[in-house]
């Protein structure tokens, strides 16, 4: 079986599926964020995407011309999170829809991992979507909705991967109380846990044949996923055909979350040896 995602298994765009409405997108500048814009755009909003990579920045904007504006943000810092949301009100008028999709991986062995490096994982995966979400709520429109990116890891446990296996954990728990709080203003809050998708942040992985192998192996579908494939369940519980799905978490593993988890250490020490 092919180890990727055909152009032809991609899902459909659906024309004018957010006419009128905008968008906030964090870590869209890349992967399944760029996806996620792509697929807004082509719907019909208008998007504020943030990011901190600044070419990749320019280069959405260059794409997608006066449908989206652009503007670098660290999810880590207050301000920039706050000064995202306000653009999306001073440039498009609202905000209806927000992904909060910035994230961050590292590896390490508990016993070996220094505090800066478990606070950094945790503090992109975790508070950056804590941020996101208390400043995005405050100038959303009622009926609006939130998705939040986790991971299989969120429900998966792998060694070598405990502050990103924690955060997105705890991103998963977050969609849930952040339900609850904003569900009487109709705002509907959910957080997606995708397997191994082909992006920047895992071609590190992706790169190592027998990592690579072992989540295709370990994933029934027998492949990785494509960006394209996860922006569309975004696209899904952004929009009003899921206007009574809120407060839960969605797998899109290709099903690896019914195998076990690749041995990573064990690939990763044979290329030490």
């Amino acid at each position: 079986m092919s180890e990727s995602a055909t152009p032809a298994s991609v899902p459909m765009t659906f024309p004018d599926r957010f006419a009128g409405k905008v968008a906030l997108v964090t870590g869209g500048a890349s992967g399944i964020g760029r996806a996620t814009v792509q697929r807004f755009v082509a719907e019909g909003a208008r998007v504020v995407v943030g990011d901190l990579a600044d070419d990749p920045l320019a280069a959405v904007s260059d794409e997608f011309g006066e449908a989206v504006r652009t503007q670098r943000c660290d999810v880590t810092n207050e301000d920039d999170v706050a000064a995202l949301v306000a653009l999306a009100r001073t440039e498009f008028g609202g905000l209806d829809v927000v992904c909060a999709n910035a994230g961050t991986g590292g590896f390490g062995l508990i016993t070996d991992m220094d505090l800066d490096e478990w606070n950094r994982v945790v503090d992109v995966n975790l508070t950056g979507p804590f941020l996101t979400i208390k400043h995005a709520a405050r100038a959303m429109n009622d009926g609006g909705a939130i998705v939040i990116t986790a991971s299989l890891n969120a429900v998966q446990p792998a060694a070598g991967m405990s502050p990103y296996c924690a955060s997105k954990a705890g991103v998963a728990m977050l969609a849930r109380v952040a339900a609850m709080e904003l569900g009487p203003r109709r705002i509907r809050v959910n957080a997606i846990a995708p397997g191994l998708v082909s992006t920047g942040l895992t071609a590190p992985l992706m790169g190592i044949d027998a990592v690579r192998d072992g989540y295709v192996e370990n994933t029934p579908v027998g492949r990785y996923a494509d960006p394209r494939e996860i922006a569309g369940l975004i696209g899904y519980l952004a929009s009003d055909e899921a206007s009574f799905v809120s407060g839960a978490l969605h797998l899109i593993d290709g099903g690896a979350n019914t195998m076990r988890y690749p041995d990573l250490v064990g690939a990763l020490n044979s290329l030490e040896v």
